[in-house]
Formats: C-alpha cells, structure tokens, sequence
C-alpha cells in the first residue's frame, strides 16, 4: 500500500512575508514560491523542497475568529518535527514568541508557541 505523506497546509496571516520569513529563520525553511493567490490577495509558500506551509492573506480585511480547540474545523496547532529542540526553541524565543507547555514523553520532547496571528506551533524532537 502507498503510504500518504502531508505536502503542504494553507493557513491564513496578516501579513504572509513577514510570517515565512520567521518561519525561515525559526527552522531553517526557505521560501519556495510566491505571488497572488488564485483566491485573490497574497501567499507565500515556505518550507522544504518536499513540504510547506502556504501562508495566505486575502485581499478584505481578517477578522478574529474564537478559539480553534471549540470551533468544528478550526486549527488546532502545526506540529513541527526538529532534530535539535533547545537550539530551536532559543530561535523561537530571539523572535521574541513566549514558549509554554514544555513537555518530556515517550518517545520525544515538545514545546509550543503562538505566532503573531495567534497559530499554535508544536514544536517535537524525537533526539536524545
């Protein structure tokens, strides 16, 4: 059987360049393309030659939705699989996000953070 592997995601910013270059900077992505959406507004996809995240802006004004964890179909968080958890976190924290709900578990060590739109980022290291 193939085995299906996630490509990208497409999530909705405020400003699409100044969230793919924190993205960038936090885990060593680079942007792949960008441009007007099909959808109106801006994007810019930012990630790895294999996978990567469309950050989207429409062309209207955003509003602020209620918390995604209570809204069917809301995002809940972006996990983000790192090699090395204490290097990233100190990147996270340079671009001045706040990290909480460290955690150590079978089989790895996590951490999250909010983006400046409010995405929750899970951040996974299966590294000793």
């Amino acid at each position: 059987m193939d085995h299906a592997r996630i490509e990208h995601a497409n999530i909705t910013v405020t400003n699409p360049e100044e969230t793919a270059a924190a993205l960038s900077r936090m885990f060593g992505w680079h942007i792949r393309w960008q441009g007007p959406s099909a959808m109106g507004g801006r994007t810019v996809h930012v990630g790895t030659d294999d996978e990567y995240i469309a950050v989207y802006t429409p062309e209207r004004a955003l509003s602020q939705a209620e918390g995604n964890y209570e809204t069917p179909g809301g995002l809940n968080h972006i996990g983000v699989l790192v090699d090395d958890l204490n290097a990233v976190e100190a990147r996270v924290l340079n671009e001045g996000y706040k990290t909480f709900n460290h955690a150590n578990y079978e089989p790895g060590r996590r951490f999250y953070f909010l983006d400046a739109d409010g995405i929750e980022f899970e951040v996974v290291s299966y590294s000793s």
